[in-house]
């Protein structure tokens, strides 16, 4: 996987990101607004593939209700895209983009994970499947080691990783999936 991201903090509470996966199988494509007090106000997340694509806009609204708008096209052996009924987000600030250290940053900010350390929060995720884009109830866990370590723990799925973050809280190193590359660098530049 080759993750690219662009993120844009306009004030010390809110957020506007976008970026790009490219591994064998399929690209992805994502944009995300966060709103005050870094909470989620919208995802969008574009899949494409030989022979199949899908899209997803996953957004909660002023009352902190979640709703999706999803489309698939072609054949692939994935679940379906989307938000289906039965998934309670009732509980959910965040979204949680699958194989994206970007959407780490909200709870990071929002549980003031830069400082001192802080003890676990319990918290309830909205998580986007990569690359089914499938949306599903996640429950996880922040807390801090101290300024620049964070504890992280997905309890639905088992993982868990001590995440470095620099002074704004976005991911310098996520074991296993992402480390941040000093642009100038880069392969290629």
């Amino acid at each position: 996987m080759l993750p690219r991201g662009i993120l844009r903090i306009p004030c010390r509470s809110s957020a506007a990101a976008h970026g790009t996966s490219t591994c064998d199988e399929y690209s992805a494509a994502w944009s995300l607004e966060v709103g005050e007090g870094w909470i989620t106000r919208r995802l969008d997340v574009a899949v494409r593939a030989q022979g199949w694509s899908r899209d997803l806009s996953l957004r909660r609204d002023d009352a902190a209700r979640w709703s999706a708008e999803a489309r698939a096209a072609g054949t692939v052996a994935l679940p379906a895209p989307g938000l289906s009924a039965d998934v309670d987000l009732d509980a959910a600030v965040d979204c949680d983009l699958g194989l994206c250290p970007v959407t780490n940053t909200m709870p990071i900010r929002r549980l003031g994970l830069l400082g001192p350390p802080v003890a676990e929060a319990e918290l309830v995720m909205a998580w986007v499947e990569v690359p089914s884009l499938r949306v599903l109830r996640s429950g996880q866990r922040y807390g801090s080691h101290d300024a620049g370590r964070v504890r992280y723990a997905s309890g639905d799925r088992g993982f868990q990783a001590e995440l470095v973050v620099d002074e704004d809280g976005l991911v310098v190193d996520y074991p296993g999936l992402a480390r941040r590359v000093d642009e100038e660098a880069a392969p290629g530049r």
